[in-house]
């Protein structure tokens, strides 16, 4: 029996893929629930699995576009081979006895130089099974792979990275042999300096990313306002209650759920720029669908965490944590992406001191952090070096004033400056 392997349905709107990379070969054999191939839409990255046990054969190449529900493959569940029948016993016959030789006198080992014992071998790494299988499919040396997981453990989306930086290394270019010259000594002709390209697609996530932030500026009146917020307290807190709060949640205190609880407090305030405009009309939101920028190998996604304000630190900090682990094992789905209202995005991770972030339509804004420096300033007429952040806030003024917009982002200064409104679970 051959079941078809499709390119399964990841949204309504989305009706056709990228076949990124298949993690099997043609003629291997598969399991059931084992991961067969990636595919790329504008909007998720998403492995598929095998429905059954067989032999897998594969019907599309990596890298050809095809519709959702579109076979790729077939798995012949028929096909698995079968463990060989046990041999009967064969009659033993027993072997011709030697002629027996009388021993030959050994002269004893002379004393030779001693050789230090062999050096103990670095301990193996530890693998996850879909690591494991990743790595033993592509042959790879997993000594070469940088891991980013807990521990320097190695995920699969370190595999995936090591395997795109591998094929996308332009090939050495040697230059011909300067020729030959009679009559004298040789003489050494420099070649021409190596100028290589490497020309790659872009993946369908980065197409995308073009097209909305493209859209977004030229179809929206985009302004940005700076601010910058002194970190003492927020830094203060998290030092004096994370081993407390990792205890009782066993996750760590971040500083990125301080923002989303100051940016909730600000948008009930100015539920203008917690709204989006649809033709003629401006549609206010009545709940808090905050999205939060995460930046993966194939480019920027913002998945949404639902009714934000609902939520308390921990459960804020479980869920960024719970994306970034679906990011990196390509189980993004596209629920996780839509529906958001205001987007928080952090370049201070990466070292950015200043950005502009661009709006994420078709939100009326989106809040840009930044790296924390420590940076002189004056405090009650005292010259202290305190911690501190620029933040930036990028707003739709087709809706928003710049009263409203400048306002909203001081509100979120007093709030991580005098925490103690948002932080009542502490």
């Amino acid at each position: 029996m051959k079941l078809e392997v499709k390119v399964p349905s990841v949204g309504e709107s989305v009706r056709e893929a990228v076949l990124a990379q298949w993690y099997k070969r043609d003629g291997d054999r598969v399991r059931r629930d084992e991961p067969l191939f990636v595919i790329e839409t504008d909007k998720v990255t998403l492995e598929v699995t095998a429905e059954a046990d067989g032999i897998l054969t594969i019907l599309v190449k990596a890298g050809a576009t095809v519709p959702v529900g579109a076979a790729v493959g077939e798995i012949d569940t028929e096909a698995i081979p079968k463990e060989a029948a046990e041999a009967p016993p064969s009659r033993e016959v027993p072997p011709a006895p030697k002629p027996r030789i009388p021993p030959t006198p050994v002269e004893p080992p002379r004393p030779g130089p001693m050789v230090p014992p062999p050096a103990e071998a670095e301990p193996a790494r530890i693998l996850s099974p879909a690591v494991r299988r990743l790595v033993a499919a592509k042959g790879l040396d997993v000594s070469a792979i940088t891991g980013t997981g807990p521990g320097d453990r190695i995920t699969k989306g370190d595999v995936l990275l090591h395997l795109e930086q591998a094929e996308a290394a332009p090939r050495e270019l040697r230059p011909a042999p300067p020729p030959a010259v009679t009559g004298g000594p040789p003489v050494c002709v420099p070649g021409p300096p190596e100028e290589s390209v490497t020309r790659k697609p872009m993946t369908q996530i980065r197409r995308r990313i073009a097209e909305r932030l493209v859209g977004a500026k030229q179809s929206t009146a985009m302004l940005t306002t700076f601010n910058e917020i002194d970190m003492s307290r927020v830094q203060d807190i998290r030092a004096r209650f994370q081993d407390p709060f990792q205890k009782k949640y066993e996750i760590r205190l971040g500083i990125m759920s301080f923002f989303i609880k100051a940016t909730i407090e600000a948008l009930k305030e100015f539920p203008e720029i917690n709204a989006s405009i649809e033709g003629t009309d401006i549609l206010y939101h009545n709940y808090y669908h905050l999205g939060v920028a995460i930046g993966a190998e194939r480019g920027l996604v913002v998945p949404v965490i639902r009714h934000a304000d609902k939520l308390s630190f921990a459960e804020l900090e479980r869920a960024i944590v719970d994306y970034v682990n679906k990011i990196k094992e390509n189980r993004l789905a596209l629920s996780d992406l839509e529906g958001g209202t205001f987007t928080i995005t952090n370049g201070g991770v990466y070292g950015s001191l200043l950005s502009t972030p661009i709006l994420n339509m078709p939100q009326s804004g989106i809040l840009g952090m930044h790296k924390i420096e420590p940076r002189p300033v004056v405090v009650d007429g005292q010259v202290l070096v305190r911690p501190m952040m620029y933040v930036a806030l990028s707003y739709d003024h087709r809706i928003v004033d710049g009263r409203q917009a400048v306002t909203f982002l001081v509100r979120i200064k007093e709030f991580i400056e005098d925490p103690d409104r948002i932080m009542v679970e502490i």
